[in-house]
Parts: C-alpha cells; structure tokens; sequence
C-alpha cells in the first residue's frame, strides 16, 4: 500500500479525526441529507461534454449494428457475448476472460496514474447522479441551501406538485435506462418483444425491466453518494493503488494555509501571514460525497472537479492565483516534482503491453467456425472389405451471424471420409452449433501403428477454413 498514511500528513493532527467518519453519517448512524451546491465554471462545462459522449455511446451499444450484430451485448442468459460486432461463445472462454483481466490491469495502471478520474467524469452512477438526477432536482426544489428549506418546508400544494413532478420524471427516466440496460443483456430486439407484447407472454422478461426500474429508482433517489461511498468496491480498490505520485484533485495547502477569511479593515501583516484560502467553505457546500478537501485525498472523493470549480471562482473574486484546488500529486505539492513515470507505472504499462499483444494474437488466429472431432467413446475400430474404419463425432460452433455451408475432409490422400446421412454438407445457424457423425477409412496397408495422427480438413466453398487434429486407432 506503500503507507497510504503518508496521503495525509500535510492534514493537521487534530482534523484527522474526519477519518473515522462518514459526512453522510451523524454520531448516532442516522444518515445525513446532503444537498450539494449546483456547480458550474470551466471543468463542469467539459463535464457536460463528457456526458454526452457517455450518453451517445450508452444507448449506441445496443442500437448500433456492425455486419448484423450489436456493438455490445453481454447476453449472460444464453452464454452469447457480443463486443464491437463480433460474437464470443463459451468456446472463446480464454479470449474473453483474458480481456476481463486486460481491463483490470487496465484499470489499475489508470488509477496508479491518474487516481479515480473515472469516477467523476464517465462512471455511469456519476453521470447519472450528477448530470441528469441531480439537475432535475434543483430546477423543481432550488439549489443547495434553497432545496433543504424546501424539504423542511410544511406539505402544501406547491410542495406536493413538485415532487410529484420530479419522482414522475425520476420514474420515466429509471424506465429508459433499464430498458437499454435490459437490451445490453438481450439485444434491442427481444427488449422491443418485451414491450409489445403482453407481461404475461413473457413474465421473465417483464419482472427483469421491473426489478432493473425499480432498482435504478431507489439508487437514484435514496441511496446516490452511499453508491460511491459505502457500495463500490472501486473506491475501496483505490486507497491500495493511490500513493505520493499519482494524480488526483488535491489542496494545495502549502499556499494555502493558514486560511482565514478577508476583512477590510485587517491589520495588513496579518492578511500576508494568512494563506490563499478564505475559508468560504464553497468546495464542501458543491461536494456531492461532503467531503472537505482541504483535509487531504480521502476515499469519499470522485474526482469531479466541482471543487476546482468554486475555488477558481472565488480566487478570481478576491484576486489570487486559481489552482489552489487542482489536479496533482502529494509530492507535486509538497516537493513540487512534476508528473513522472515511475517504475509502477512503467511495470503496469510492460504487463498491459504483453496481455494486449497475446489478446490480439487470438483474436487475429480465431476461426469463425470452431470444430471439435472425437472418437466415439467405446469403439475401437472396424475391420471392413476396404480397410480399417474409425468412428467420430464432429462439433462444429458457428461464430458468425451468417448461415456457414461446411464440408468435411481429410487432409491427406489414400483415405475416406463420409458423414453419416444423406447430406455430406453440414449447415449450421448463426451463433449456433452443429453435430455430425462420420467415419473415416484408411486402406489397412497406410496404417504403420496402433495410433496415427490424422487431420481432417473444414471447408467453406472450397476454401480451408480450420484443420482439426485427431487420432485415427488401428490394429496393433
């Protein structure tokens, strides 16, 4: 953990008392109603463009087709798992889990680096929360302190339409994301079934978009920063990865210390004593976890720059420097080295590199048709008029969202093989998989040994697409 402690030591001994505690949570264990200061200024307006990339690519995934197929679906209920267009099956178990473990190393050399950045600008509980719930909330109930009053506020008529208004919007917009949330797990298309046709038709499907509305309602609505607090285990991942050079919003309290406000009238060899911060308290008030930044990098933080953002502002107004809340490291601050690369990093970037290179080495060696040839369990082989025959069972897994037209053969000359049944072609559906029985004979005079090593040919219009190998048993 390279002594996390070490994150703190520029927070006075006596406020460190904050660390045993939650701002969401009184002495007694009653949750605290947090009601955060609408921000705004330059960080916030490229929040909001993050967001709409977010939202473009959230609902892009199960709308946008490539050769017929979703840009992600994670269908976990049929085993079918869909990424950029491309469709894995259990099969592809070792591509697919060594992509789940590129995006944790992925993730852990991004929060080495940048902290959890993540989490404030493209985390979907965050952009949700803070971009779509939260807004909708201060236009009906006002602001910050405005929307405490209101809530404290005796119930009358303007009280009662308003937040009926707003659990309304609330509702519609739980329903929307559920509702792709549901087409990421069963493709758009069976989501549109859904919707169509009557609950009781499909009662599965229909209690999975109730449980998802009902979930994302109650996330929205009561739990929202505990999400972030108490809930995600990224939080928690973070206070491991984090140390003295990684970047993160941070106080800068070498130029900012001892705050104290500004008054007129102050002696002015007490106002050059005093640091940068007039202790205005607007970086708690527009926290969305309560959090003082000005005690140091805490777990509560999400990085969401609301905090840059109303120091900035306050800076220009008393004019001083802004950056007293910014993006930087502990030693940035204490030391004033700049952002290095260091060996972590450096460690983290090699492991990437090389799972990135073996991914893509599977991925470029991955056939669309996937063939596994056993011998018949129990048989040995068969003496016939011709030869010697073994028996095998072929399964072929079509991994394309196209019909595929196969035929087997052997890879050498001098033996046979036919499929049992009419058809020698084996047609197989789409993300489906086809099973066939066939024998193979060789003239007895080829066979040199008990086992030889043959290998069979799958082909599509003429053209090799796999070569299977195999066993082909003989007289001793």
């Amino acid at each position: 953990m390279e002594n996390i402690n070490n994150l703190y030591d520029y927070a006075d001994s006596e406020e460190d008392e904050f660390r045993n505690s939650l701002a969401t949570v009184d002495s007694e264990g009653k949750r605290i109603w947090l009601y955060p200061k609408k921000p705004s200024g330059s960080f916030f307006n490229k929040r909001i463009l993050a967001t709409i990339v977010f939202l473009a690519l959230f609902f892009a995934g199960p709308l946008v087709k490539i050769n017929g197929l979703p840009l992600i679906m994670m269908n976990i209920f049929e085993r079918k798992f869909i990424i950029l267009g491309k469709l894995f099956l259990p099969q592809d178990f070792v591509i697919f889990g060594l992509g789940m473990i590129i995006f944790v190393v992925f993730i852990i050399l991004f929060t080495v680096s940048f902290g959890r950045i993540w989490c404030g600008w493209f985390c979907p509980q965050t952009v949700f929360m803070e971009m779509i719930f939260r807004p909708i909330e201060n236009w009906l109930e006002g602001d910050g302190r405005t929307q405490k009053k209101f809530d404290e506020s005796p119930w009358n008529f303007n009280k009662i339409w308003r937040k009926t208004l707003k659990h309304t919007i609330y509702i519609a917009f739980s329903i929307i994301i559920a509702h792709v949330t549901m087409a990421y797990l069963i493709g758009i298309e069976r989501v549109q079934e859904l919707i169509t046709s009557p609950p009781s038709e499909n009662m599965a499907g229909f209690t999975g978009l109730v449980v998802f509305t009902g979930m994302f309602y109650f996330v929205f609505t009561k739990l929202r920063e505990q999400v972030c607090i108490a809930i995600c285990p990224y939080g928690r991942l973070q206070g491991v990865l984090v140390n003295n050079d990684t970047m993160n919003i941070i106080y800068d309290d070498v130029r900012g210390e001892p705050r104290g406000r500004i008054s007129k009238n102050a002696d002015p060899k007490e106002t050059e004593v005093k640091g940068d911060c007039v202790d205005c308290k607007l970086c708690v008030q527009v926290c969305p976890t309560g959090i003082d930044i000005r005690n140091g990098i805490q777990l509560e933080c999400v990085n969401c720059t609301a905090c840059i953002d109303a120091c900035d502002e306050v800076m220009i107004k008393v004019g001083k420097p802004t950056g007293l809340i910014k993006y930087a490291s502990v030693d940035t601050i204490k030391k004033g080295v700049p952002f290095k690369f260091n060996v972590r990093i450096l460690a983290y970037t090699v492991v990437l590199t090389g799972l990135l290179g073996v991914e893509g080495l599977l991925l470029w060696n991955r056939a669309e048709i996937e063939t596994t040839v056993m011998r018949v369990p129990g048989q040995l082989f068969q003496e016939t008029p011709t030869g010697i025959s073994n028996l095998y069972n072929a399964q072929l897994v079509n991994k394309t969202n196209d019909v595929k037209v196969v035929t087997l053969g052997l890879n050498e000359k001098g033996g046979t093989l036919k499929i049992v049944g009419n058809s020698q072609e084996v047609t197989i559906k789409p993300g489906m998989k086809a099973e066939v029985v066939f024998f193979v004979e060789y003239p007895e005079d080829r066979i040199k040994s008990r086992k030889t090593k043959i290998e069979i040919d799958v082909k599509e219009n003429k053209e090799i697409i796999e070569t299977v190998k195999t066993n082909f048993m003989g007289p001793n």
